[in-house]
């Protein structure tokens, strides 16, 4: 693929889409062009015939009228065979449906050759956008400009901007021939021109943000779809179907009331058009029939001045559906652009240093725009040690996570992470993500197997290894229990799974990387103390070198770490080991108490 166009025109950006395509749509102007001009010759052929063979009217010497007529065998030859005549229209019809046939296979492959590269190149960029962009953008509008306005823009470019080149070519070869045979006439036909090229205009300039606002209310329509689609467990749950619903049509009365709106201004257009165009012909049948009347024009170009006017006709009214499809592919070429145009994320080709060293955190600071999370935080996990982190919901916990593993990217002036020499910005991003292994707060699972979403970070991974690690999680029985284990589908999202058994089969997805940093973002909440206890005891003996640090929001999970911090309102407010915290007092030691007697209560009620 060639090079990429960032930030710049539409134009450019379309240009970019047609790679491999071009030849193809060039071709579909040719055939296009030869189609149109072979439609201009059944009309003249007509004309020949009422005026120059039965007619009295001689063409003159030297015109193309006179040489083909000659070439034919002249005038009397050619009343005695009119079959020549037929035999010249049919021909011409003949060649103008093979380009049209040319026309559309070609017009075929140069819309889906740029229709794939448009989702290809949407795809891609998409997936190397930045954490942050994607954490800021709602799933349903970007499907939607992924769809939608992908297919939008290809049916304009591929139909109605191939067409106006075909309509170009006839409404100036009609016009070419009109002006020809009668220049009085053909400015009668063109009075209505200027009044319908105005009011297409406006019509443009109105439709435009019509349909802006269309397609933003339809990206809503399509997220709380979305939403609910994979929300569905919860919203039954609660039993807010009817809330659901109430707000899923109140949003479609929004969307339909603008669609109608604008079918109402849509209607307005095209009976005004209709009515103009009538009022053009009109103007030529009669204008041409007083003409020849007057022997101003002959009866064979009264006909095919009214044929040639058919044809300038329909592209005016044709002009309008341009107008509206153009003034959509607008929209949505700019919808597409304003994804294009997102710079994607550096991966820092730099050094790749070994990753089994300390780990760092030199006063760092961190915001969300004006909401800052962190403020001044330092602290040092030793390799091969376990940290604990504590701390109540927005304290900035999982933040830390995701600069470490550079989700997130810290300003300059915010501070530094580093792993053992040297700082993270320094480090290599693919070899940084690759040597970290990441179970977060929420475990996502893909619409696929056991099996395949263990092993997503390695296709190579042997069932061997896949078992291993699903020991070590504790998962390996609960498998096999299934009916068809390892290779029992899990559903979108996991559907199919506990909350549990989906939190372990994302240690075991973290498992078969075997990398020489384990984070776990509260990956333990949904697994009971004793499975808890015994996937922490498999880590421990199967990663004994590796530097974990454990988020949580219960003790038994990071009382046996070797240091353990406290956070409250973006700082550190406690560091230490379990014991040094428990003696010490403060927040540790109170949530300690409170744990432990919810477990001597829960004892005691058993």
């Amino acid at each position: 693929m060639k090079e990429k166009y960032f930030r710049s025109t539409n134009s450019k950006l379309i240009l970019y889409f047609m790679y491999g395509a071009k030849m193809y749509f060039f071709l579909c102007i040719v055939f296009a062009a030869l189609s149109s001009l072979f439609d201009m010759i059944a009309p003249q052929v007509i004309r020949i015939t009422i005026d120059n063979v039965f007619g009295e009217i001689d063409p003159k010497k030297g015109s193309i009228i006179y040489a083909v007529i000659g070439f034919l065998g002249g005038k009397n030859y050619l009343k005695d065979n009119l079959w020549l005549l037929a035999l010249i229209i049919v021909i011409s019809s003949v060649l103008k449906v093979f380009n049209q046939y040319l026309f559309r296979v070609t017009n075929a492959k140069a819309s889906e050759t740029f229709l794939k590269n448009m989702r290809d190149n949407l795809f891609i960029h998409i997936e190397k956008l930045p954490y942050e962009w994607h954490t800021s953008n709602k799933t349903g509008d970007i499907l939607q400009r992924t769809t939608t306005d992908v297919e939008t823009v290809k049916n304009f470019f591929t139909e109605q901007l191939i067409s106006l080149f075909r309509i170009t070519l006839l409404l100036f070869s009609s016009i070419y021939f009109m002006i020809r045979m009668n220049l009085s006439l053909t400015l009668f036909s063109l009075i209505p021109m200027p009044i319908i090229f105005t009011y297409s205009w406006r019509y443009f300039k109105q439709v435009g943000e019509r349909f802006r606002e269309c397609d933003d209310n339809q990206d809503i329509l399509s997220s709380i779809c979305q939403e609910n689609l994979t929300g569905v467990r919860v919203v039954k749950a609660f039993g807010r179907e009817q809330y659901e619903l109430d707000k899923f049509q109140n949003q479609n009365k929004i969307y339909t009331a603008l669609w109608e709106k604008m079918s109402r201004i849509m209607s307005r257009y095209w009976s005004t058009a209709d009515f103009l165009a009538g009022m053009q012909v009109m103007i030529v049948v009669v204008i041409g029939a007083v003409f020849c009347v007057t022997s101003r024009m002959s009866s064979g170009e009264y006909i095919a001045f009214v044929a040639y006017n058919y044809k300038l006709v329909w592209p005016i009214r044709m002009l309008g559906r341009m107008l509206s499809e153009m003034s959509k592919a607008g929209v949505s070429i700019d919808r597409i652009k304003q994804i294009m145009d997102v710079e994607e994320e550096h991966y820092h080709s730099g050094d790749r240093p070994p990753m089994n060293s300390d780990i760092v955190f030199d006063h760092v600071s961190f915001s969300y725009g004006k909401n800052k999370v962190l403020n001044d935080i330092s602290f040092t996990v030793p390799a091969g040690s376990t940290l604990g982190i504590l701390g109540g919901t927005g304290c900035g916990k999982s933040t830390l996570m995701l600069l470490l593993d550079k989700l997130y990217l810290l300003k300059n002036g915010e501070g530094e992470i580093r792993i053992g020499n040297a700082n993270i910005r320094d480090i290599d991003t693919s070899y940084l993500r690759y040597n970290i292994g990441f179970v977060m707060q929420e475990p996502f699972l893909f619409s696929r197997s056991i099996a395949e979403n263990i092993s997503i970070t390695d296709g190579n991974i042997d069932m061997d290894t896949i078992r291993q690690a699903s020991r070590a999680a504790c998962l390996d029985d609960s498998v096999m229990s299934f009916t068809k284990g390892y290779d029992t589908y899990v559903g979108e999202r996991g559907v199919t799974l506990s909350g549990g058994q989906k939190q372990r089969v994302s240690i075991a997805r973290m498992v078969v990387q075997n990398t020489p940093i384990m984070i776990f973002d509260d990956s333990f909440s949904a697994i009971d103390t004793e499975t808890d206890m015994k996937i922490r005891h498999s880590l421990e003996k199967m990663f004994g070198s590796a530097t974990i640090i454990l988020i949580s929001h219960r003790l038994t999970t990071i009382s046996k770490a070797d240091n353990i911090i406290v956070m409250e309102q973006g700082k550190i407010v406690e560091r230490g080991t379990h014991t040094d915290l428990i003696r010490n007092g403060g927040i540790y030691q109170k949530i300690y108490e409170i744990q432990s007697g919810i477990e001597e209560a829960v004892m005691n009620e058993n």
